[in-house]
């Protein structure tokens, strides 16, 4: 099996003293692929120097709704340089959090517009965060696209919504990313219900690394990684009754697709 993670982090200082060690595990895992997300500037740029570094890896920029306090117009400036680069598929993780609130909400909704509107300059796919924003987020993606919702490309990432609200994601063209939550017994409940409403041609599976271990390998390791998004898989086609090998393959060619990327056969 070839797969993609399409969601890590191994720009967070997690990894700086094992990232090829981390590559390795990954690449044995049957993990070919991953999307290395930038979360603030500095993080965007290391995200760029490792997809830079590793073959197989590639990377997004831009600024989380966690940090939207400290973003600017020249943060987002300095972005879309970075988005230059060859090996940036992506724009994101934005979005809006209003379960934390380590930003305000205005700076969040007022980031997250500006970001939409520079991926749209940039035309790149978009990685999405949303945490109870009780239907605020989709408000912002529908007032922005409008009749435009076919030039939406993206994912919500790490999806932990509602049925109605996954639907409505569905319905303007999104993927949805599932992460190791779906293996957790009483946390991955409803998520494991939903899971099966999701049309094949929008899953996308990814680790959140270094966050969200699936089980059983949270019980050996605190830090997530990418070769432990296969066991997202084996759990996603056990979820929907189907063989793995044909589900990823699909998820591959999802990945691939939204990204607009073909990556190597072989080596992280």
């Amino acid at each position: 099996m070839k797969l993609f993670d399409s969601h890590c982090h191994l720009n967070l200082k997690n990894y700086r003293k094992d990232l090829p060690d981390v590559a390795k595990r990954a690449e044995a895992a049957g993990v070919v692929a991953m999307m290395v997300v930038g979360i603030t500037l500095e993080e965007s740029r290391q995200a760029v120097d490792i997809a830079g570094r590793f073959p197989g890896c590639y990377a997004s920029v831009g600024v989380h709704p966690h940090d939207a306090d400290g973003c600017s117009d020249e943060t987002l400036t300095a972005l879309k340089e970075l988005a230059g680069h060859p090996k940036v598929a992506a724009w994101g993780e934005t979005g809006l959090d209003l379960n934390r609130m380590h930003s305000s909400r205005e700076s969040q909704e007022k980031w997250l517009v500006k970001q939409l509107e520079t991926a749209d300059q940039l035309n790149m796919p978009l990685i999405f965060h949303e945490r109870d924003s009780e239907g605020r987020f989709l408000e912002i993606l529908k007032a922005h696209y409008g009749s435009r919702a076919d030039s939406l490309r993206g994912v919500v990432h790490c999806f932990s919504g509602t049925a109605r609200e996954m639907q409505a994601y569905i319905e303007m063209g999104l993927y949805i990313g599932i992460t190791g939550i779906l293996t957790v017994h009483q946390r991955g409940e409803a998520l494991r219900a939903m899971v099966r409403e999701i049309p094949p041609e929008r899953l996308l599976i990814e680790t959140d690394a270094p966050f969200l271990t699936p089980a059983p390998d949270k019980n050996h390791h605190r830090r997530n990684e990418p070769a432990f998004v296969k066991t997202v898989l084996l759990k996603l086609a056990e979820v929907l009754g189907e063989p793995p090998e044909p589900l990823a393959e699909t998820i591959w060619e999802n990945t691939c697709r939204l990204y607009g990327v073909t990556p190597p056969e072989r080596r992280i």
